[in-house]
Formats: structure tokens, C-alpha cells, sequence
């Protein structure tokens, strides 16, 4: 599995948060990107080259319940492979930061994402 997020915050906090899950994502097998040129907001997946996912939920309780936001699903059509082509020239223009998050971090910047991570679920 590969992660995209954005290089460049548009909320410093959230982004902090967000970059508190590489961790353990990493540790798990999870290759994360982030897109440097700038930010990008796209809610996007491709699976096994035949289906695909485009919109603007996210897989959190606000969007899914109290906002409404939508998502499409296509499958098995030439759009798939738009999507995968998409994900090919982001990936291109990131940087893999994986190697920075299999190794420890300090005990200060562990404590400030857990504190962090408590408000998560309001972010």
C-alpha cells in the first residue's frame, strides 16, 4: 500500500497530526509520499488496476456523518487507468519519507503527536 499526502500544509497542526501516523504505518509495511510542489487535496485509490475511488470524503466520522461528502466508485473502465496514471506522475514529483519514520523519534516530538492525536477526531 502507498500513502500520498501533502508536502506543503495547509494547517500546520493537522499536518502534524497526519505525520504522527507514519510511524506505525511504516512499521507495517505502508510506503508514504509526500507531494512536494504543493498542496494537493484530492481524496483518490486504485485497486488492483480495476476498480477506483474519486471525491471529496474522507474516511473519518465528520465527513462520513455529519458532512455529506461524496465519493464515486468506478470499475473496470478506462478511468481506472486515468487514476493510476495520475497517482504514477504524483508519485513521481514526491519524496518517499518512509527510511525518516522506521527510525525513533525524539521523546519531546512522541509526546506533542500524542497529545495531538486526542484532538484528531475534531480536526
Amino acid at each position: 500500500m502507498r500513502v500520498i499526502t501533502p508536502g506543503i500544509p495547509d494547517k500546520k497542526i493537522v499536518y502534524s497530526v497526519t505525520r504522527s501516523y507514519y510511524n506505525s504505518l511504516t512499521r507495517n509495511g505502508v510506503r508514504v509520499y509526500e507531494w512536494t510542489p504543493g498542496f494537493c487535496h484530492c481524496k483518490m485509490s486504485v485497486s488492483d488496476d480495476r476498480a477506483a475511488t474519486c471525491g471529496t470524503i474522507n474516511l473519518d466520522y465528520r465527513s462520513l456523518y455529519h458532512h455529506f461528502e461524496n465519493g464515486c466508485l468506478y470499475y473496470n473502465c478506462e478511468a481506472v487507468q486515468d487514476t493510476k496514471k495520475d497517482f504514477e506522475k504524483i508519485m513521481s514529483e514526491s519524496e518517499e519519507v518512509t527510511e525518516k519514520y522506521t527510525t525513533g523519534r525524539s521523546s519531546w516530538l512522541r509526546v506533542g503527536q500524542l497529545i495531538l492525536r486526542l484532538f484528531a477526531s475534531l480536526m
